[in-house]
């Protein structure tokens, strides 16, 4: 599916540097990025480069030490509703079942608990845990963990979800399993993503763009846009090896 030419979110120079009697530490650098509306952009660097940092101010975690940020040309300031975020550590409450995790964006604001009940039933069905719903997060395994978290952010009535190294805690098979599902999620009810990761062939596998990242302080070294390669994409093609290759000869292996 093509993407339109709508900017639905924008960073304009982002730069975050922490400040301390130690000495100060440059996170970002100057970050400057558009991303289009339904795209699945991946950013990629090295551990520890910035990339978590660069997500975080985007959801309104961290606050930018200079520039902007914009969704649908609108400057935003800190948290934003129609920002959601799905985290490395699986962040769900454990206390909840799968149900009462994912209906907390909606309770929060009030909304009637049959309608949350409702479309929290419809996105738990479209992660593929019908009939887990009464389940606690001790009785899922890693993958249904997250799938409980991305159901949650889909409820929140985000029309962006950041995905900061989400499957970076999985076991490998898992890890394929949920490529596959975090697409089919993607193509069935189409959101704004911006997925971070450290891992090549994960970026090359589901970005429709991939921003490579220096190490820090991060700045944007290369956009590769990566609509040449069809979907699915089969990850021992030519075309495919050939991209790998090109992003790992430009990758910054890690930190000085």
């Amino acid at each position: 599916m093509p993407l339109d030419g709508k900017i639905k979110l924008k960073a304009e120079h982002l730069c975050k540097i922490y400040f301390s009697s130690k000495g100060d530490m440059d996170a970002v650098e100057d970050i400057s990025l558009e991303v289009k509306e339904n795209e699945f952009l991946v950013i990629l660097g090295p551990g520890q480069c910035g990339k978590s940092v660069f997500l975080n101010m985007l959801c309104g975690l961290e606050e930018p030490t200079n520039g902007k940020i914009y969704r649908d040309g609108t400057e935003i300031h800190g948290t934003d509703e129609k920002i959601s975020m799905v985290f490395q550590r699986m962040a769900i409450m454990p206390w909840k079942n799968s149900m009462q995790n994912v209906e907390m964006g909606p309770k929060y604001h009030g909304v009637n608990k049959n309608v949350r009940r409702q479309s929290g039933m419809r996105f738990l069905e479209m992660v593929g845990l019908k009939g887990f719903e009464g389940s606690y997060p001790r009785q899922l395994s890693g993958g249904m963990k997250q799938r409980v978290g991305i159901a949650r952010a889909y409820n929140a009535d985000a029309e962006i979800l950041l995905m900061d190294e989400p499957f970076g805690a999985l076991d490998a098979q898992t890890r394929y399993q949920m490529q596959d599902e975090i697409l089919r999620i993607w193509e069935k009810d189409r959101r704004t993503i911006l997925f971070v990761t450290n891992n090549i062939e994960e970026a090359i596998y589901l970005g429709d763009r991939i921003v490579l990242l220096s190490k820090r302080p991060a700045v944007v070294k290369e956009i590769y846009d990566l609509s040449h390669l069809p979907r699915p994409r089969d990850n021992v093609s030519r075309s495919f090896m050939e991209m790998r290759k090109e992003i790992t000869d430009a990758m910054d292996l890690g930190l000085e």
